[in-house]
């Protein structure tokens, strides 16, 4: 069966060409589209429909709790632009595979997307800082104050300008993450042999303890739950397990570990930037602190929604502090391996962490 490739549902427009600096697809069908679509784009990636720009924005899941920071910003940038700027949001993976939004919003596949750093090891290196285990505040405010200052830093713009053409437009942080699944996990004994879904960094941190951590992608989590593929999810917590229906396959949730998670936002091409209304580009500031704040909102109702059910459908295991801490113990040495492996390598790992430690003091009241 043959697929059309309806050019102007994307938006693009412009003659076939060449880019050379796109790899041989590996992900099927629509990663092939993508690719395709990355040619007839050329290397500006700024899609035009008369006088109007658009941006193609790529995301993985619905709509839910996580994405309420784009929508705003969709809002907030539309508006500023007067009918000249549409920003048009690709739910469920439409435009390509999560795992290469990076590359496809490098060559122009598409204008801008959601990234995740655990999603893309070696990719991301200064900013994997931001995945260190029991580095982050745990309140979800002073969390997103350390992540809109860290994402302004220099190192961490030219990390992703120098590697990914692409530069931050959208916070998307995350709550502390708490595993559900088959197995109680109340004390870190619980955790030996275990099969826990957490990124590489905070994975460290379980395998002292006998942890086997799986990366599984969200959307993948479901399926692994039922099939035992994995035995405990971590996940932003309650939110993520809600959205995505975990808890119908899951018997136990933790309440009290509190780890900290994947590093998450929202990048645009360099490009397609560049060629946005200046009124678009002015008005993102104002469009980021609406984002902030209504994902806030929006964590906070899916809390009120989630616990009581939860609550009902599954044995909610209270985490002592005691054990968390027991947990933390070991972040330090994981925050010196990580600086040294960088700093090898050339990179300014030991002043980022640093200045990752002073805002989180700073968010955090000191």
């Amino acid at each position: 069966m043959r697929t059309k490739l309806n050019v102007a549902e994307y938006g693009f427009t412009g003659s076939y060409r060449a880019v050379n600096k796109i790899s041989k697809p590996k992900f099927g069908l629509v990663l092939g589209l993508t690719m395709i679509m990355a040619m007839m784009a050329g290397s500006v990636s700024v899609a035009n429909s008369a006088d109007k720009v658009v941006w193609n924005f790529n995301v993985w899941g619905g709509k839910r709790a996580f994405t309420k920071g784009i929508e705003v910003i969709k809002d907030k940038l539309e508006a500023a632009g007067n009918g000249s700027f549409k920003l048009s949001i690709n739910y469920g993976d439409a435009l390509g595979p999560k795992k290469q939004n990076p590359e496809n919003i490098k060559v122009g596949a598409f204008e801008a997307g959601q990234i995740c750093v655990g999603y893309y090891p070696g990719k991301y290196p200064l900013l994997s800082v931001m995945e260190l285990p029991f580095l982050l505040p745990r309140d979800i405010k002073a969390r997103a104050k350390v992540e809109m200052a860290v994402l302004s830093h220099p190192d961490i713009v030219a990390e992703l300008t120098d590697r990914w053409n692409s530069k931050f437009f959208g916070p998307a942080f995350l709550p502390a993450y708490e595993f559900m699944g088959n197995k109680r996990i109340e004390t870190v004994a619980d955790m030996k042999g275990v099969k826990m879904r957490i990124s590489g960094l905070n994975a460290k941190a379980l395998q002292v303890f006998g942890a086997v951590p799986t990366m599984v992608t969200a959307t993948e989590g479901y399926n692994a739950l039922q099939r035992g593929t994995i035995d405990s999810f971590g996940f932003p917590y309650t939110y993520a397990f809600g959205s995505y229906k975990l808890y119908e396959v899951s018997k136990y949730v933790t309440e009290g570990l509190a780890m900290s998670g994947f590093m998450c936002l929202q990048t645009v091409n360099i490009d397609a930037w560049n060629k946005t209304p200046e009124a678009v580009r002015n008005a993102l500031p104002a469009a980021q602190t609406a984002a902030i704040a209504a994902m806030i909102d929006a964590y906070a109702a899916a809390d009120k929604k989630w616990r009581p059910i939860f609550k009902e459908k599954l044995d909610v295991v209270q985490v002592d502090p005691k054990t968390r801490a027991k947990l933390a113990e070991g972040a330090g040495k994981i925050w010196i391996e990580w600086v040294k492996k960088h700093e090898d390598k050339g990179r300014p790992a030991s002043k980022v962490l640093k200045f990752v430690q002073e805002q989180v003091k700073k968010a955090s009241g000191g």
